[in-house]
């Protein structure tokens, strides 16, 4: 049977990394890449990793595809400190990597907020990949990239993402700041239709295209919070070009 890695990078992530890994003591081989945490995050994952990796965080991407560059299985799973696998995942993972038909393959991720999943708040996020041919790319929504066609599993991937609303925006504004210097470095130039438009469609795509009203008050606090993240992203840009004019 092809042999599989798991990667999880963190930091201070020492309330939730001990049940990620506990969730993927099936893999053969699992790598924790840190960046300097300074709570007990590195104490927990030195127990159970197969490898501790330590990088000073620069960009998501940079230090997954570090990470990568030491895992030895044929198959490679990246998981996050707040994300878990469940034993039907699990059972799914081990069966396809049996007779694999294709070279990755999306998990689907419902959210977890205010103490239920939104189902109708999820996203399909290409995660199972071959090791050879594959790598990350991007600062932040970092985009994973593997030879071969995309296939997609049926059982979703436990996310206890949001740990509260004020961890919630402080999450979007640190995004938009990666964001703002990716499109600044781009060139791009803010305007009323980025500011205006851009925030009020992604609440619009959430509440209402993906079906985000169906999760009642947590639906509508998630796409509410997700177009400030965009409506942020494009007023740091701007202060990134006052700043550089």
């Amino acid at each position: 049977m092809p042999t599989l890695s798991v990667i999880i990078p963190t930091f201070n992530e020492e309330a939730y990394i001990e049940d990620a890994l506990f969730s993927v003591a099936f893999a053969d081989e699992i790598i924790v890449i840190d960046s300097f945490s300074t709570d007990k995050t590195p104490e927990i994952a030195k127990k159970y990793a197969t490898k501790f990796l330590q990088r000073k965080f620069d960009n998501f991407s940079n230090q997954k595809n570090f990470a990568l560059k030491e895992a030895t299985g044929d198959w490679v799973l990246f998981l996050d400190a707040d994300e878990r696998v469940t034993h039907s995942l699990e059972a799914e993972i081990k069966a396809t990597l049996q007779n694999p038909k294709h070279g990755g393959y999306k998990i689907n991720f419902p959210h977890f907020y205010m103490n239920r999943f939104l189902y109708h708040h999820s996203d399909d996020v290409l995660r199972l990949v071959k090791r050879n041919g594959a790598e990350y790319s991007g600062a932040v929504h970092e985009k994973l990239t593997c030879q071969g066609s995309i296939g997609k599993l049926k059982n979703k991937m436990l996310h206890f993402t949001y740990k509260g609303l004020d961890n919630y925006i402080s999450k979007k504004e640190s995004y938009a700041w990666f964001q703002a210097q990716q499109l600044f470095d781009k060139g791009k130039k803010v305007t009323w239709f980025h500011l205006f438009f851009k925030p009020s469609y992604r609440f619009f795509r959430s509440f209402i295209l993906k079906g985000g009203f169906r999760d009642g008050v947590p639906g509508m606090t998630v796409a509410a919070v997700n177009a400030y993240g965009v409506f942020e992203r494009y007023v740091k840009l701007m202060l990134l070009q006052r700043k550089a004019s």
